[in-house]
């Protein structure tokens, strides 16, 4: 596997209840595999934007640190996702 940027994933929004009880303040760390814990739908959502980013990609829309925001599929329980490159001295 290339040498990729590990990205924090953060839950930083949560409505309605969450089936894999995801909550604000949740964090995981993803270097290249599924963080254990996370919901493999909302990981299914994230996956494209994580590639994205291990590979030292980035959005326009993306904050001056590189983060990024990401809703999981359920339109009626949305959990929104921050991703946010880990930089070396983290």
């Amino acid at each position: 596997m290339a040498d990729v940027v590990p990205i924090k994933i953060t839950v930083v929004d949560q409505k309605g209840t969450c089936v894999a009880k995801h909550k604000v303040g949740d964090e995981f760390v993803c270097d290249g595999f599924t963080p254990a814990g996370v919901c493999v739908e909302a990981f299914h959502a994230l996956y494209p934007s994580l590639w994205n980013m291990f590979l030292g990609g980035s959005f326009p829309w993306a904050d001056e640190d590189g983060a990024v925001r990401i809703v999981c599929p359920d339109g009626k329980n949305p959990v929104t996702f921050e991703l946010r490159p880990i930089k070396e001295q983290e």
